[in-house]
């Protein structure tokens, strides 16, 4: 046995069609699924729970915290699913569409995970320096930063299963660390009162907080292919990422409401407190971890449409050009709108997959290879699920809220404080998901 065979220094395969090594357990999937679950993005996106796009009130604290618990565990829950089919088929995240929709109908869903994850990518990076900007007080220059990062996050996509053992080892227990100091810190210092708060934002928190969880539906499979068993790996990814996430958030949200409810001061709320610049740079480094994950699902992505090109190359070639893209970008002002579009696409696309593969025909096995027949019924579910979404939520873009807001006033759909976009899209995409799997059971 060579040294490239053993376990620990196995990689994934270069081409689509080879079988993955099964060589992550629970410790290496759970911590893997923590780290992206902290995010300086998350301390700032906080700020989209507290005070919900289109609310004029913030809602309590009490309020907040309970949206990102729902919303996090939930949408952790929706990316489980996704992940244990991985597993279960061994395929990476776009290939197991192939089995959803056939193999020319999966390259729609590819297409958009390949534009969001670059757009996730570019907004890693700009975070990251960002958060040496706070460091240093702007003494790094910005492309070096953009540079460097890109050049670290890309490293790690080229060996993907390494990194993931990597953080496991090394990072996870900095990691830890670092949020425990400022937890401890924070927590010390008084919490402004909030004068006038309002629960009526409540489930468009929830929407904010499930919109990340829910997208890494499309990247879950990417990583959980590796996993030994189904089970280890759904139980590994709700575990890990609900307990970073609703971490991140509290924190975030603390930090929000003691620096004046300013989202843009955020990180000096960290930096502010006793030895903030060791423990905020572990978080910053640690950063790293999403674009490598972001940079790394694309070039998977890619590989469900062109499927003997080397993942080696594609990382390069995707690494290069996140880095490119976000050279110019110094701020994330449509974050929020960002998140609305996400959660709109993969929500549903997240409850037909696994109707379908656990109650319908995935089954019996899909076929996942290149001739995969079309099943254009599929996308009907799909789309009915995103058009649910966007009534209820249609976010904060102009002249798309614009159209929306036209359409429910012609449907006379006009969504309450009660209304959840993300439940009801994926509750009635599952529904039509499953209508269609009993009619065809009766066919067969």
């Amino acid at each position: 046995m060579t040294i490239a065979d053993k376990p620990d220094h196995q990689e994934a395969p270069l081409v689509l069609d080879t079988a993955p090594p099964r060589t992550l357990g629970f410790t290496d999937q759970a911590a893997f699924w923590l780290n992206l679950g902290v995010s300086l993005i998350g301390f700032s996106g906080a700020a989209v729970v507290l005070l919900p796009a289109g609310q004029t009130l913030p809602l309590p604290i009490a309020g907040a915290l309970l949206a990102t618990v729902l919303g996090t565990v939930l949408g952790a829950a929706m990316v489980a699913g996704p992940g244990a089919v991985g597993t279960l088929t061994g395929a990476p995240a776009m290939a197991v569409l192939r089995g959803l929709f056939g193999t020319k109908l999966s390259y729609l869903p590819t297409a958009a995970n390949i534009v969001q994850c670059i757009g996730w990518g570019v907004y890693e990076l700009t975070v990251i320096a960002l958060g040496v900007s706070a460091l240093t007080h702007d003494k790094v220059p910005h492309w070096i930063v953009i540079v460097a990062a890109g050049i670290l996050s890309t490293t790690m996509a080229i060996w993907p299963l390494s990194s993931v053992r990597a953080l496991r080892k090394y990072v996870s227990a900095a990691v830890a660390i670092a949020m425990l100091y400022f937890t401890v810190q924070l927590l010390r210092q008084p919490i402004p009162a909030q004068p006038q708060t309002s629960w009526s934002g409540f489930w468009p928190a929830v929407d904010s907080a499930l919109a990340v969880s829910i997208s890494f539906v499309p990247l879950a499979a990417d990583y959980t292919r590796h996993s030994r068993s189904a089970k280890t790996a759904a139980g590994a990814t709700v575990t890990g990422y609900s307990i970073a996430q609703i971490w991140c958030y509290l924190l975030g949200i603390i930090a929000i409401l003691q620096s004046g409810g300013d989202s843009g001061k955020i990180f000096d709320s960290f930096l502010g407190v006793t030895a903030g610049w060791l423990f905020f740079a572990v978080l910053v480094l640690r950063e790293s971890d999403q674009s490598f994950a972001n940079i790394y699902s694309t070039a998977m992505s890619i590989q469900n449409l062109l499927p003997r090109v080397d993942r080696r190359l594609l990382a390069g070639l995707v690494g290069l050009a996140v880095t490119l893209l976000a050279l110019p970008v110094h701020d994330f002002t449509s974050y929020a709108n960002f998140l609305v579009l996400i959660g709109s696409v993969f929500v549903p696309l997240c409850a037909v997959l696994i109707v379908d593969y656990f109650f319908g025909r995935g089954r019996r096995g899909w076929d996942l290879t290149q001739h995969s027949p079309a099943r254009p019924l599929m996308l009907l579910p799909w789309a009915i699920g995103f058009v649910t979404y966007q009534l209820f939520n249609p976010g904060s873009i102009s002249w798309w809220t614009k159209f929306w807001t036209d359409a429910q006033d012609t449907l006379h759909v006009h969504p309450g404080w009660w209304s959840s976009a993300s439940l009801f899209s994926f509750l009635i995409a599952a529904a039509v998901t499953a209508l269609l799997v009993s009619v065809q059971r009766q066919r067969a």
